[in-house]
């Protein structure tokens, strides 16, 4: 498990280089801040459509020849996309990075299936969680230093980003052992790999289809709150890199308490399927709150409010992991990363839009809460799919044992 952890820490932390000043970077090929929301909202959906067909594609080919070489393939895409992200001069050359760069990178489905293989379905919550807590700290340690160096040279970041990814490389091809056993491999099919396919196998998983909607739903919500939250902090409170660094960093800080620390002892008292709609509640909630916050330190307190939230994903996969064989742990899994990438593709077009709809308002409005407000809606919608599904399979269960 450790090999894994340190694999996908120094992964995040490459990701959450760049995230404090990629819209910063759109900035310099656009002339207004609407026209930098649409560049912004580009990049985001090219990165998103490739890796909606890449993610399972790569994960049905870790499925037949195990996770090590994928991962490394992975590292590779990343690299690349950093590299030629600082050497990028028009909006254009940007967009077609990013979309070589999405296709290439599955390295979250591939890590999921990794601690899949070597966990029991039972345990996989936790160690689910705290490879969640390997994303918290990557977004402690990347952002933070993100906006440090993008405030010397907007195009830093991306450099150091791309050495990271180098350097996972090289720690995977020396470091990290193969999780998958021969045999327990199985041969690749592209009527099976490709997105579609792949989608309906996760819906017919006995148990988990409806989950696949509320899996969609509050990921959608999840990323417009990603795709705008740059330029919302920068439109309502004149935030920049430094700011929105010191602000993903407090996310992380939280990710780690409760994915790393927490989330052994409160599945000790409750079961995966409450914590997931505890979480969905709070996120619910926390959405409406950055929205509605007048003072910009109020976002750090939402932000701790909204702690449970970071166990929401952990304990939906682990529902969905436990559903599925063990010989098609990589492509169920690469189907869920599929998932949340085309809602990576709506989430700009539908998050910069709204906001695009009221950028133009003066600063500190409340209206410039608007992505945040439709993302508070789509939690709840995930929310009661979530609940009626539950108590529908509690009902089904219990009805056998009655008779």
């Amino acid at each position: 498990m450790r090999f894994i952890m340190i694999a996908v820490l120094i992964d995040m932390m490459s990701i959450g280089l760049m995230i404090p000043v990629l819209p910063h970077l759109v900035g310099q090929f656009t002339q207004s801040p609407s026209a930098q929301t649409v560049g912004f909202m580009a990049v985001s959906f090219a990165f998103g459509i490739a890796n909606f067909f890449g993610a399972p594609i790569l994960g049905a080919l870790s499925d037949r020849f195990g996770r090590r070489p994928v991962l490394l393939i992975g590292f590779c895409g990343l690299a690349f996309n950093f590299f030629m992200t600082a050497a990028a001069t028009s909006l254009v050359m940007l967009v077609l990075i990013r979309l070589v760069g999405g296709g290439m990178q599955a390295n979250i489905a591939v890590a999921n299936a990794y601690v899949a293989d070597i966990t029991p379905a039972a345990d996989r919550a936790r160690r689910f969680g705290l490879l969640g807590a390997m994303f918290g700290l990557g977004f402690i340690l990347g952002p933070a230093l993100g906006g440090i160096l993008g405030d010397v040279d907007i195009r830093l970041p991306f450099v150091a980003s791309g050495i990271l990814a180098v350097i996972n490389w090289i720690y995977g091809y020396f470091v990290l052992p193969e999780s998958l056993p021969l045999e327990r491999r199985t041969p690749f099919d592209w009527r099976k790999a490709n997105p579609v396919s792949a989608l309906r196998g996760l819906i017919d998983l006995q148990g988990v289809g409806p989950l696949v909607a509320v899996i969609a739903l509050s990921t959608l919500s999840q990323f417009m709150l990603h795709a705008t939250w740059v330029l919302y902090t920068l439109f309502k409170f004149g935030w920049g890199p430094r700011e929105v660094g010191w602000s993903l960093m407090a996310v992380g800080v939280v990710n780690v308490l409760m994915q790393g620390f927490l989330l052994k002892h409160v599945l000790k008292r409750i079961s995966a399927q409450r914590l997931a709609v505890i979480g969905l509640f709070t996120a619910a909630l926390a959405y409406a709150a950055y929205g509605l916050v007048s003072e910009a330190w109020m976002l750090f307190v939402v932000i701790l409010f909204n702690m449970p939230s970071a166990a929401t994903s952990s304990a939906l996969q682990s529902i969905v992991s436990a559903a599925a064989p063990e010989s098609i742990q990589g492509r169920t899994l690469g189907a869920v990363s599929s998932l949340n990438s085309i809602m990576a593709v709506v989430a700009p077009i539908l998050g910069a839009g709204l906001l695009g709809f009221v950028s133009h308002l003066p600063r500190g409005d409340v209206r410039l809460g608007l992505p945040f407000f439709v993302g508070s809606i789509v939690q709840f919608l995930a929310l009661a799919l979530a609940v009626w599904h539950f108590q529908r399979r509690r009902a089904l269960a219990a009805g056998p044992s009655i008779a």
